[in-house]
């Protein structure tokens, strides 16, 4: 599975993006979907996750500003990000899971900056 983010901007704090994570998989529907972030000097964590049934979960630092979708015809996964905050900045990797198998993207940059 080949997973292809793109969308990752410099934005003013307080502004908007969208991300997109295309994929390969003739089974995406079947894939927990998620959005991780890792910034320099610090560990990736958990953004966002949709499972295959459409549930979400959200990190406590971007729930009520980020919204995480999925389009199961265009094999894409999007992530709405509004009221962004210096502190969003990082490289935003895309990953898909289906039981044993785990995949990741190469990641786009989002930088809040004014």
């Amino acid at each position: 599975v080949q997973l292809v983010e793109s969308g990752g901007d410099l934005v003013q704090p307080g502004g908007s993006l969208r991300l997109s994570c295309a994929a390969s998989a003739r089974t995406f529907s079947s894939y927990a979907m998620g959005w991780y972030r890792q910034a320099p000097g610090k560990q990736r964590e958990l953004v966002a996750v949709i499972t295959s049934g459409g549930s979400t979960n959200y990190a406590d630092s971007v729930k009520g500003r980020f919204t995480v979708s999925r389009d199961n015809a265009k094999n894409t996964v999007y992530l709405q990000m509004n009221s962004l905050k210096p502190e969003d900045t990082a490289v935003y990797y895309c990953n898909a899971r289906y039981i044993a198998y785990n995949y990741w993207g190469q990641g786009t940059q989002v930088t809040v900056s004014s």
